[in-house]
Parts: structure tokens; sequence; C-alpha cells
């Protein structure tokens, strides 16, 4: 490791001793923090946005799950493009404050609310006049023939602005601080694995404090606290990670930097053509984020070129072995769109669920909706170390199972999880809403669906892939979530509800037995997907040649 020795003081220590804390480097513990509050402002507005959507600017749930949908799609996307623009010109240490400082203004652009929209119901009289946004005004005293309603659209430009800034932040930031994190350690220190396990337990702490914490705000005293609370969580990552900089020893800046340093159209150098790109590119985010259909369009077009060239030149540049490697690949990771569009279902439909039908009263207090989402960050973090021992005990004895049959595992149990919902349909109270120990084993059921599919297919990726590809092969991974978050919440529109003034207009038994309908056709894909891909899993292990 290479690594500054000038500011060490103490001379019985060894060079690589003098930069680390509690055995790791302390750079580490700057990603760390700074992948935590990244985390903490992401996951802080997710689980607000479809509620602030639907509650405040009264968006149908049809309308709603398209904004969540092409933002969430976006999200998964572009860090593919960033991943790029760090490896080959600015170095993971500059994307990453870029990236932190559009974070930050976006999440800061979210605390603006603007007015409430209201809604005028077909048939009412209007006492005084009434502007529409077209510029067309009512007169008082008109009965209207239509249901309007008037929305504040100033303060949805910020919001569309808010959201752009975000995605584009993730963008940059990140693939690369993860990068970062593997640059710490040469490929061969075994305390690498723990590195990156302590890096991860950073994620899911900033995902459980933040769904807490900002939903409780978010619902309890406005949506500004809770979107304003996550932007102060990423201003406090920037911060860190500016200062903890200098503990990252110059394994994060750029490989080449006189590229950064040329003129581009004999204008400007490199770097800042980088960074006018991406703000310029806001516009064209803050339109597409508006328009679900061209984001689910792109990504099925992306995703498809990508994964019949990655087969296409395994058959012409690789070996028979290879190619078969690269074809198990591919069909595991479109496996995956199955499970992440179940799975991603808690930011979407299963929100609207505990909003909506879900018992959520607790020691004479009420749980917020959006604070159901902390348990699947909640179950990751209990469940994980058992998760990673099983497997080591299991391999000791010959019983692991092999990738094809975890990713059949982890199919298999996101589909259970729906199954708890549809049992807890079964059982309603008095009031006909559901006990929330249902939703929190189907959370439990999603999880370990997840830790069965998601670390393993990570590790698949560089594997199977032909080693000159193997970048690509990542993308296609991170189009495949991508693609998934837009399936989830059309998916998710198979049980919209029609509302009134924020509120849905179906009795609560109407709305349960629409969830449920839902629920029941998401159990039956996950289980029938996840016994397929153990049914064929001989047949993929075998392609797989000797790849564990």
């Amino acid at each position: 490791m290479s690594v500054d020795t000038t500011a060490v003081d103490n001379e019985n220590l060894s060079d690589e001793a003098k930069h680390e804390l509690w055995g790791h480097p302390k750079g580490l513990y700057v990603c760390f923090a700074t992948e935590l509050w990244e985390r903490f402002s992401f996951y802080g507005m997710k689980y607000l946005l479809l509620l602030y959507l639907t509650k405040y600017h009264l968006f149908s749930d049809g309308e709603g799950l398209d904004v969540l949908g092409a933002y969430a799609g976006l999200v998964y996307a572009l860090p593919v493009i960033g991943g790029l623009l760090a490896d080959r010109y600015l170095g993971m240490r500059k994307a990453v404050m870029f990236g932190g400082i559009l974070l930050v203004l976006g999440h800061l652009l979210m605390a603006y609310e603007g007015h409430q929209a209201v809604e005028y119901i077909k048939g009412t009289v209007l006492n005084n006049d009434l502007a529409l946004a077209t510029g067309e005004v009512l007169k008082a005293g008109t009965v209207l023939t239509d249901t309007i309603k008037i929305r504040d659209t100033a303060a949805l430009d910020v919001f569309y602005l808010a959201i752009s800034l975000i995605v584009v932040g993730v963008g940059f930031l990140k693939p690369n601080i993860s990068t970062i994190v593997g640059q710490l350690y040469s490929d061969e220190d075994p305390r690498r694995d723990s590195g990156f396990t302590i890096f991860y337990m950073g994620i899911n702490l900033g995902s459980f404090v933040a769904t807490l914490l900002c939903g409780w705000l978010g619902e309890t005293y406005g949506w500004g606290y809770g979107f304003g609370a996550a932007g102060i969580g990423m201003l406090f990552g920037l911060f860190t990670f500016n200062w903890g900089q200098k503990f990252l020893y110059g394994l994060a800046e750029p490989t080449n930097p006189s590229l950064l340093k040329e003129k581009v159209f004999g204008l400007i150098n490199r770097e800042v053509f980088i960074y006018l790109c991406a703000i310029l590119s806001l516009a064209v985010i803050w339109s597409i984020v508006q328009r679900e259909p061209w984001v689910h369009y792109l990504q099925n077009s992306m995703l498809t070129i990508t994964i019949i060239g990655l087969i296409v030149f395994s058959v012409i540049k690789g070996s028979r072995e290879e190619m078969h490697r690269m074809i198990v690949l591919m069909i595991l990771i479109v496996s995956t769109i199955i499970f992440w569009a179940l799975f991603e279902q808690s930011a979407g439909s299963m929100t609207l669920y505990a909003d909506r039908v879900l018992n959520r009263d607790l020691f004479g207090g009420e749980v917020k909706a959006s604070m159901f989402g902390s348990l699947n960050a909640f179950f990751i973090i209990l469940l994980a170390p058992f998760f990673a021992w099983l497997w080591i005990w299991l391999s000791k004895r010959n019983f692991e199972p092999s990738t094809p049959v975890k990713f059949g595992l982890g199919i298999l149990q996101v589909g259970l999880g729906f199954g708890a919902l549809v049992l807890g349909a079964a059982t309603p109270d008095a009031a006909g809403k559901v006990a929330m120990i249902w939703l929190i084993l189907a959370y439990l059921l999603h999880t370990t669906g997840e830790l069965c599919l998601s670390p393993v297919g990570l590790s698949a990726v560089t594997k199977l892939s032909i080693k000159s590809v193997v970048g690509v092969s990542m993308g296609t991974w991170f189009l495949a979530t991508a693609l998934a978050e837009t399936v989830a919440t059309r998916i998710a529109k198979m049980a919209a509800i029609d509302s009134s003034g924020g509120s849905a207009t179906a009795t609560v038994a109407e709305q349960l037995a629409s969830y449920t309908e839902l629920y029941s056709f998401l159990m039956w894909l996950g289980i029938g997907a996840g016994v397929f891909m153990i049914v064929i899993s001989p047949l993929l292990k075998k392609g797989m040649h000797g790849v564990h």
C-alpha cells in the first residue's frame, strides 16, 4: 500500500500502521462516514417521496408512482456514466466531491414545499374566481363539470430540479466512494472483505436512522422538515469527506491529470467541460424524470443492446467456456429484474399499503407509514453476519448452494414475503386493517432474500464475465436494477387507488382487497420464478465451468 509518512510522529510503528485505526486504513472510516450520510440523505427522502406527492401535491397513485419510478430508474442507471468519467478522467476524489455538492443542493431544495394543492370536486359551485394553470379564469358561480386540482407549479418545478440534482449527484458519488474503499487495500490484503463489511454497515446504519428520523419528521411536522433533515445529513457527509481527504493518500486521484488540463474545442479545460456538461444535463433529467415512459424505453433499449452485445462478444472473442459463463451471467442478471421489481415495492405500493390499510398503533402512539422502510436496513444489520457465517459453515461441509440456487432462493423468499401480506389480509381487525406484524414479516423475508441474491450477484459478475469487459458487465447489472425500478412502479399501478384531496375514496375493505389481489399475483410470480431458477440451476452450474 502506498502511504504518506510526513505526518507520522511515532517512530516505533510501521508506516502502514501509523495510518491505521482499529486495524484498518483511516481512509476506510472517512468513506464509511461519507457513505453513511449519503445513504442517510437518499433513504431519508425515498420513503417520503410518494406520500409527499400523493398527499401534498395531490398526485394520483399512478402519477406519483411514475415520478418515483423515473427517479429511481435514473438513480441506478447514471452511476455507470459517473464511474466511467471517474476512471477515465476525474479520479474518484473529484467525482465524489462534485457529486456530494450536487446532492447537498438537491436535498436542500427538496425542503421547499410551496403551497399545498387544492382539489375542487366535480359539481362544486365556485364561491370565488378560480385561475387555472393554463391561464383560464373560471368565474364565481361556475358549476364545475370536472374535478380540478390546483397545484403550485413553481414549487413542482423546484422539486423536479431537486430530483435532477440528486440523480446526477448520485451518479458521480455512488460508484466512486465504493471504489475508493477497494483502493485502500491491496488485492492480497486479508482485511479487504472485512473492510467492505464495515463500509456496507455504514450504508445500512444511514438507511435505518434516516428512514426513521426523516420519515417521522416529514409526516409529523411537515414534509420540508423530513427532506431538510436529509439535506443536512448530506452536508455532514460532504464536510466529512472534504476533511478526510488527507487519509486517502492520493489513491483516489486522476490516473492522468494532464488529460483534465487539455482544452476542449480550444476553449475550456476538460475538467471544467465535464462539470459544465453535468450541470447542463440537469435540464435533460428535469424533463425526463417527468416522463416515465422515456426512462423505461431507454432502459429497455440499453439493457437489450448490452446483453446481446456481451453475448456476441463472448461468441467472437471468448473461448467456449467463457461464452457459456457469459450466457449464464446474462440469465442471472435478467432474473434480478424479477427480484428487484418485487423487492422495490417497498417505497411504492408497500408504503401506500402501510399508510392506508395497516393498523399502525403501537403503545398508544402511531408508527408513520414511511418508517417501515427502515426494517430492511435493520434486518440486514441483524442478519448479514449470520448469512456470512452460514455460507462458510455450509461450504466447509460441501453443502453451500451454488450461485444460481442462491438466486432462486432469493426470488422465492421475496415472493413468500408477499404471501405474508396475503395471510394478514385474511384476518383484519374490527376496523378492517391488517396487523403490522405481517408487514414486518414481509420485510424480513424480503431481506433474507436480498442477502441470498445481492452480495453473491456482484461477486458473480466479476467471476463469470470475460475480464476485458467486466466493467461493461457490471454496468449491465446496474442497468437491470434500474429497469426493475420502473417495472416495480408499473406493477404497483395494478393496485392504484382513486383519491380525493389526498385521501383514498375507496373504503378500507376495498383498498385492502385491491392490494391483496396485487400481492397474491406477486407471491405466485416470486415463488414460480424462484422455483424455476432452482430447477434450471444444474444446467446453469454446468455452464459456469467450475466457477462457484
